[in-house]
């Protein structure tokens, strides 16, 4: 039986995340498809679920009020895999602030136990690439492209990191040094950065492997 991926179409990244997974799907040799998702009964029948890069604000306003965020929060915790873009990430998160404003009080899944910054690069214009380490789909580096991204300061219990920007990889300026833009807990995946703008499915076909997992059990 084949695998379901979802890409909450709300707002963002969407073509993209879809153009990415199917791309992953096909190189990995699985059965499987991606489709755009939007509503609770959409994201009750897939068996994982993208949350795009855009604006968190827009999205998380978006699926309170269409009901989603809740349906989105129960699969997560019954063990659906979620990977969460620059955007998403913040979604998924506990505690989100922003240095310009403080505490942003927008409606998050409070599922991924991270305190990022949003904004923590600059403005659109201060936007980069840089290569990253990113040991679980291996030794090659992958393209991060960062776009008025957020960062994740502080980690919680059972938080893995998986990727860090510091001086020896940051084609930007050293005072990102050691940043953490890359975190796994369990069946979550967070993301500071647009794994789907770099033209390098690997981070989607990792996702996809949890996805397998879970289907299987």
């Amino acid at each position: 039986m084949g695998i379901t991926i979802g890409i909450m179409a709300l707002q963002g990244d969407v073509e993209e995340n879809l153009n990415a997974t199917r791309e992953a799907l096909r190189s990995l040799n699985i059965d499987g498809n991606a489709i755009q998702v939007k509503y609770p009964e959409h994201i009750a029948g897939v068996d994982g679920l993208i949350i795009p890069g855009g604006e968190s604000t827009v999205i998380g306003t978006l699926a309170m009020l269409n009901g989603s965020l809740k349906v989105v929060r129960e699969r997560i915790s019954s063990g659906m895999p979620v990977m969460g873009t620059c955007a998403g990430m913040i979604l998924l998160a506990k505690r989100v602030y922003d240095r310009v404003v403080g505490e942003t009080r927008q409606q998050l899944l409070d599922i991924l136990d991270v305190t990022v910054e949003r904004n923590a690069f600059g403005r659109q214009i201060d936007s980069f690439e840089a290569d990253l380490k990113i040991k679980v789909i291996g030794e090659q580096p992958f393209k991060g492209v960062f776009i008025r991204a957020p960062v994740i300061r502080e980690t919680g219990n059972g938080v893995d990191v998986l990727a860090r920007l510091d001086d020896s990889n940051d084609s930007s300026k050293s005072k990102n040094k050691s940043k953490i833009v890359a975190v796994q807990q369990g069946n979550i995946i967070g993301t500071s950065f647009h794994p789907e703008l770099s033209g390098d499915t690997r981070l989607h076909e990792y996702f996809i492997r949890l996805v397998k997992e879970y289907k299987s059990r």
